[in-house]
């Protein structure tokens, strides 16, 4: 018997609700409060196909996506414990988005870009997700383009053309601090060196913008999937060869990344620290971690890590708390 349409507003069956309960008590052991006026939790999270629905409880076989409306509770559960979100991998149809947003409450914006067109592109959107009792606009919005000098440029890893998916960068005010937020979702490419052009670029990118007299302000943090593939590679120093600084609090071992590999290191919040007359960050970093919610997340399902990955996602949130 096929269980019937619902939708994201009613009352979840009990199962779900105790799943909720459960995920709940172990968002409160692994990832700080929120503290109004005191931190502020940033995260990145590229949530896997992020698009449409089955607007079921439970999907079952044969339904497509497999994502359902559990999961998106699930999903939504994750997401409320920060105060701004940055999300790879949004999809034109944005129905989980939307959904996920009505779980979040009326407190809660979204601001997104346009669809990446193009195979390269996969389809793909960057989207923040912030708490406006912590966290607003503060003005700037706008993708990152590549300087037409750039292509001029002979040396072997000079980025000759645009991002496949153009970074997104967005400013915000939460208290008395200002900080914009740059996400992107590197392209994987056939080999990893593939990516090296992407992440140089970024890089370099970035570096301009933080010592440019004219920038909107200095306090600058870069978050995203960077398809880096292990701690201390050649894709990791080219993201850091222009002086991005990653905390050894988000290098550490045990803050993983992928649900299926825990030596991959793709997904990176950095920032300058004022090295090589870059500005120093004015926030103070205070501790940074990845939430594992395979055990948690649908754990009443009997799941599958690969099943699991279409319903949540195959990458951990990553996240990063500042004092204010």
């Amino acid at each position: 018997m096929k269980t019937k349409n619902a939708i994201i507003t009613e009352k979840p069956p009990q199962e779900v609700t105790e799943n909720l309960v459960l995920l709940r008590q172990d968002l409160d052991l692994k990832v700080p409060p929120k503290k109004l006026d005191k931190n502020l939790l940033i995260a990145s999270w590229n949530i896997r196909s992020f698009g449409n629905l089955t607007r079921k409880w439970a999907s079952e076989e044969g339904d497509s996506p497999k994502r359902d409306l559990h999961s998106v509770l699930c999903i939504a559960e994750i997401i409320r414990r920060f105060d701004v979100v940055a999300i790879q991998e949004v999809k034109a149809n944005i129905r989980a988005l939307r959904d996920t947003l009505k779980v979040l409450g009326g407190h809660w914006s979204m601001i997104l870009t346009d669809v990446n067109k193009g195979r390269a592109g996969n389809g793909e959107r960057m989207a923040y997700l912030f708490d406006t009792r912590k966290v607003n606009l503060s003005g700037l919005a706008g993708e990152l383009v590549v300087p037409h000098e750039w292509s001029k440029k002979i040396t072997e890893n000079a980025l000759k053309e645009q991002f496949v998916r153009t970074p997104y960068a967005v400013s915000f005010r939460s208290n008395h601090q200002t900080f914009i937020l740059i996400t992107l979702h590197v392209l994987y490419g056939k080999k990893s060196t593939d990516r090296i052009k992407e992440l140089k670029g970024i890089a370099q990118w970035l570096s301009q913008w933080a010592t440019d007299i004219n920038a909107y302000h200095h306090n600058l943090i870069v978050l995203g999937d960077f398809n880096i593939e292990e701690r201390g590679d050649l894709l990791e120093e080219t993201f850091l060869s222009e002086g991005l600084f990653v905390p050894e609090a988000l290098q550490e071992a045990s803050v993983t990344r992928s649900i299926f590999n825990e030596t991959k290191y793709y997904d990176q919040i950095a920032w300058f620290n004022g090295a090589g007359r870059k500005p120093r960050l004015s926030m103070t970093f205070v501790n940074g971690g990845s939430y594992n919610f395979v055990d948690k997340a649908l754990a009443n399902r009997g799941l599958t890590r690969n099943n699991l990955s279409f319903m949540i996602s195959d990458h951990y949130p990553l996240w990063a708390e500042f004092k204010l």
